[in-house]
C-alpha cells in the first residue's frame, strides 16, 4: 500500500524541515514544488521564466504548469511506494488537479493521502521568514535569531555560503500571507470534510513537532 502524505501550511511554518526528516526516516521522496520550480527558473526554461514572474510577487504559479511538473515527478521510480508532497496543492483548484493526477497514475485508488496542516500564528511566521537563511551548497535552512550561529554568512554544516532568499523580506512575506489565506486556507476545510486532515501545532520546537507527526502517522498506517 502506498504511503501518501501532503504537508500544507503558511510560509515559514516548518513543513519543509519536517518533510526532510520524515523522508529520511521512511525512505519516501520529499517532493518540494518550490525547489522543482526554482530548478526550472535556474535553468532559464520558458516554464521557469513564467514561474519566476509569479513567485517574485508572492503569487501562485499557474495550475497547469505546477500540475505538469508534479505529475512528471510522481511518475519517477522512487515514488512508486509513496511520496511526501511539500507545497502542493496550494489552492482548491490544485487539490482537484491532484485528485486527477493520482487517479491517472495510481493503481491503489483506495488509499487517500493523509494531509498534515502546520498551524502557527502569522506574527511568529513573519519573524521566522525574515531571519531565515539557507545554504547555497547543501540547502540546509537556519534561523539566525533562534539558532546558535556564530557566523551568519557561513553554513555550520558544510561551510557553504548562507544566503537569504529574495522573497524572505517582511514586505514579500506579508503578500505571501495574503495569497495564502485567500487561496490555500480553504484546503483546510476541504481535507477536514474528507476526513484526511491532521492538525499539528507548528509553534513548538522541531523535535516535538516531529514526534507528534510520526505519532499521527503510526495511528493511521504501519511504518
Amino acid at each position: 500500500m502506498k504511503q501518501k502524505y501532503i504537508f500544507i501550511g503558511p510560509p515559514g511554518s516548518g513543513k519543509g524541515t519536517q518533510t526532510k526528516m520524515l523522508s529520511k526516516d521512511i525512505n519516501l521522496p520529499h517532493i518540494d514544488t518550490g525547489s522543482l520550480l526554482r530548478e526550472s527558473i535556474a535553468s532559464g526554461s520558458e516554464e521557469g521564466i513564467i514561474a519566476n514572474s509569479f513567485m517574485e510577487k508572492g503569487q501562485l504559479v499557474p495550475i497547469s504548469l505546477v500540475s505538469k511538473v508534479i505529475k512528471k515527478r510522481l511518475l519517477k521510480d522512487d515514488a512508486k511506494n509513496g511520496f511526501i508532497l511539500d507545497g502542493y496543492p496550494r489552492s482548491l483548484e490544485q487539490a482537484f488537479a491532484l485528485d486527477i493526477i493520482l487517479e491517472e497514475i495510481d493503481n491503489d485508488k483506495n488509499t487517500e493521502p493523509i494531509v498534515f496542516y502546520f498551524d502557527v500564528a502569522q506574527e511568529k511566521l513573519i519573524e521566522r521568514l525574515v531571519n531565515r537563511r539557507s545554504c547555497s551548497e547543501c540547502g540546509a535552512i537556519y534561523n539566525i535569531k533562534s539558532m546558535d550561529i556564530k557566523d551568519e554568512t557561513t553554513c555550520p554544516s558544510c561551510g557553504g555560503r548562507l544566503i537569504r532568499r529574495d522573497d524572505d523580506t517582511e514586505e514579500v512575506a506579508i503578500k505571501r500571507f495574503e495569497t495564502y489565506f485567500k487561496e490555500t486556507a480553504p484546503l483546510i476545510d476541504l481535507y477536514e470534510k474528507r476526513g484526511q486532515l491532521v492538525k499539528l501545532d507548528a509553534s513548538l520546537d522541531i523535535d516535538t513537532i516531529y514526534k507528534n507527526l510520526t505519532g499521527a502517522i503510526k495511528e493511521n498506517v504501519n511504518i
